[in-house]
């Protein structure tokens, strides 16, 4: 078993070999990261919906000035990726199959992180999928997550964490429906399906303000940090959404598992 370390690239290499794995069920249609402590916002329905219909993938691919980003580049990347193509973005993605396709079966791009991004002056988990994406699939990715992260009330380089006094049916309700984003090439205000960091604390009260009369699914609790979550939903009988470590694919299918 390799080890992803936080700030390596081992970590790219983990989350590819993840989606590797899904990419071989070619039933698999939508690939969405999470980390143990993200939470679904909407049922299964609304999930599904959402990334099946969509005409673009969810991956972030900023152009940020200053030393988090611009200054992260490195010349030792030149020629194959240039400075004005650098670009920084949340880890959390959401990919449609052939945007997943193509950035596992990348050479060129991975050769050139792998030797030249190192750790403490790159981060590569958080340039790698956004450069490779700016470069190669621009036109076709919304340059955003469906994945809230909170990072103004964050503190030493960490997104905000939420803890059970934080849980609210108000801010459930803002999570779901307090923004407005593009969708399909329209204004909504359901942007983000998916929000973190909440700790486990925070399960039973979630469950509690969850919709009734509808069933209620959440992820399960880690007893400890960076435990691995596992369990999320249960589709219906023709549609699933199945986790593997910690990413998450949309399937269509004939059976629920």
């Amino acid at each position: 078993m390799q080890e992803a370390e936080w700030g390596k690239f081992s970590l790219v290499e983990a989350e590819l070999r993840l989606t590797a794995n899904a990419l071989l069920d070619p039933s698999n249609e939508r690939f969405v990261l999470l980390s143990e402590s993200c939470i679904p916002l909407f049922n299964f329905s609304t999930i599904y919906s959402y990334l099946l219909n969509s005409t673009q993938t969810f991956v972030q691919v900023y152009d940020i000035k200053g030393p988090a980003g611009r200054g992260r580049y490195k010349h030792r990347l030149w020629p194959v990726i240039r400075f004005k193509q650098w670009r920084k973005g949340s880890q959390w993605f959401e990919m449609n199959r052939e945007l997943a396709t193509r950035v596992v079966s990348d050479h060129a791009y991975f050769t050139v992180f792998k030797k030249m991004c190192l750790w403490n002056k790159c981060y590569a988990d958080e340039h790698y999928l956004s450069t490779w994406v700016n470069i190669n699939y621009g036109a076709k990715n919304s340059n955003r997550s469906v994945t809230y992260v909170d990072w103004k009330r964050g503190e030493g380089g960490h997104p905000a964490k939420y803890e059970r006094s934080s849980i609210t049916a108000e801010f459930l309700e803002f999570l779901r429906h307090g923004m407005r984003c593009e969708y399909n090439g329209k204004n909504t205000n359901v942007c983000f399906l998916f929000a973190r960091k909440f700790s486990p604390d925070t399960l039973d009260k979630l469950l509690g303000l969850a919709p009734k009369g509808e069933k209620a699914y959440a992820f399960r609790a880690a007893a400890k940090e960076d435990k691995v979550t596992d369990s999320l939903y249960h589709g219906n009988d023709r549609n699933t959404i199945c986790i593997a470590d910690q990413s998450i694919f949309i399937r269509s299918g004939n059976e629920t598992r």
